[in-house]
């Protein structure tokens, strides 16, 4: 007996863009009932390969086959009549939209010429079932946490009963014991014999849910192999193309004088009587569940959002920002977990994003002078390794890598007192990662005073001098020393684990 045709095969796919060979030649099957994992630095070459499997691009070369069948998938339409859906990391739910027309948009059930409310309904609460959602049609997408939000997406691709689904980094904003129930998904999915592609820069991940995974790097396959039969370090040798040096910086420094000091904080809702302090030239971590309001608690420490209670004094002197601007006036800057919408402007130039936080220090009675710009560019853009180099080319054509990497550049450019980094390597490879983590640390060894937020507990307690937990917008206790593991951070952020008191 011959064996089935894979879901989909790729035959010397290739993709050229301006200056780049973005995917090169790559051969790579996929095949029904099984997740197939695709993985790679930042600019490998995963998101062309993937927006050409969903119709994106036209003017690929190379033959792509479904079920055995040549097929152009020249536009996104065309690919969904191919069976295939892609759910990106960048969510593409309408807020004001209920949950009912967010899942079935384009193909609402009418009677007649109207809309027939109750087969749309019914509809819906099919396909919410489907990702174990069980939530009000009617609700607005705008009301969803990011979880729910995230299985809504996969509700309304599968509503279109693909064959091959693509899922672009689908943990990103997903707690762990939300990641397990996404796991549990997968695995109905795959069962019911669906084709999953996975990309995921999660090592961890790849190894508890893929079946198989392919490596890129610069834009070709370098390797496919069974789950089981290669380890981490492989697949990071692969992705980086020599034998890894280690992918977390482990730092212990000693912290000088008190810098920041911060005294019963509270936006209620949000985070309550919150007190802390930070030194010059330490690491302070920031620990805490989904929701536990460690973003909150930064935003509005910097000024971004309003706080009911508490005060603030850097340096001795007592600071009450409001708004970002002035925030960085005081010597507070902060990096966003959402680079694209809160951090970049993504249309304008590598070297306009970098210099829009500094742009007040370069004018002189309201004009703009940019006197060593070129000088200040290249120092930002070698010290991060931001490629391709070119501070005059748009970032929207830079890998989500490098884009992050340009987001952090622009806050070092400040030269702030206090930098708050809020998921500083979300959704970037082992490469990137290497060389945030370098700079953060180089950061504090100048005297910086960093607060790191990250849903990364190898980060966190590597880059940490100290951890201080959050639970239900409440700072529980403080951990540091041989209490800094990685066990001994997640126990205490469920709970389970007695943590030194704050002092």
């Amino acid at each position: 007996m011959t064996a089935p045709a894979p879901a989909l095969a790729l035959r010397g796919i290739s993709k050229r863009f301006p200056g780049t060979q973005a995917v090169n030649d790559v051969h790579l099957e996929f095949h029904a009932g099984e997740v197939h994992a695709v993985i790679g630095e930042n600019g490998a070459g995963k998101t062309t390969l993937m927006n050409i499997i969903a119709g994106a691009f036209s003017d690929y070369s190379g033959q792509v086959l479904i079920q055995g069948r040549p097929v152009w998938l020249h536009s996104p339409a065309r690919a969904k009549a191919g069976g295939i859906e892609m759910i990106h990391q960048e969510l593409s739910l309408a807020p004001p939209l209920s949950l009912a027309e967010n899942i079935l948009a384009g193909r609402l059930p009418k009677r007649g010429l109207w809309l027939d409310r109750r087969a749309l309904l019914a509809e819906a609460r099919r396909w919410l079932a489907c990702v174990g959602l069980d939530l009000d049609p009617r609700t607005p997408a705008e009301d969803l946490s990011p979880h729910e939000a995230q299985l809504v997406e996969i509700a309304k691709a599968l509503s279109n009963r693909p064959s091959i689904l693509v899922m672009d980094e689908p943990t990103s904003a997903l707690s762990r014991p939300e990641v397990q129930r996404l796991f549990e998904i997968i695995r109905d999915l795959k069962g019911s014999g669906l084709a999953i592609i996975y990309i995921s820069h999660h090592l961890p991940e790849i190894f508890e849910v893929a079946d198989r995974v392919t490596v890129l790097r610069d834009g070709r396959n370098v390797g496919t192999h069974a789950i089981a039969q290669v380890t981490s370090r492989q697949l990071v040798e692969l992705m980086l193309g020599a034998a890894p040096s280690d992918l977390y910086v482990w730092r212990r420094a000693a912290p000088g004088a008190v810098r920041l000091q911060v005294q019963g904080l509270t936006r209620w809702g949000f985070f309550h009587d919150c007190s802390f302090q930070v030194r010059a030239g330490e690491v302070l971590g920031l620990a805490g569940l989904n929701g536990a309001g460690r973003s909150e608690l930064a935003r509005s420490l910097c000024g971004i959002d309003p706080l009911d209670a508490g005060r603030r004094a850097l340096d001795g002197r007592e600071i009450a920002p409001r708004g970002c601007a002035q925030g960085m006036r005081a010597g507070l800057a902060y990096l966003s977990e959402d680079r694209k919408t809160e951090g970049l402007a993504l249309r304008l130039t590598a070297g306009e994003n970098l210099l829009a936080a500094i742009i007040p220090r370069q004018c002189r009675a309201g004009v703009y002078l940019g006197r060593g710009q070129g000088e200040l560019l290249r120092r930002l853009i070698g010290g991060l390794k931001v490629q391709p180099p070119e501070p005059e080319r748009e970032l929207v054509t830079f890998s989500g890598g490098n884009q992050q990497k340009v987001l952090l550049a622009k806050w070092l450019a400040t030269e702030p007192a206090v930098l708050i980094l809020d998921e500083p390597t979300r959704g970037v490879d082992v490469g990137a990662k290497a060389v945030i983590h370098r700079a953060i640390a180089e950061a504090a060894d100048r005297g910086k005073s960093v607060i790191l937020i990250s849903s990364d507990l190898p980060e966190l307690v590597n880059l940490s001098d100290r951890i201080l937990i959050m639970r239900r917008g409440r700072l529980a206790g403080e951990m540091r020393g041989p209490q800094c593991t990685e066990q001994g951070v997640l126990l205490a952020m469920n709970g389970e684990m007695e943590t030194q008191p704050r002092g």
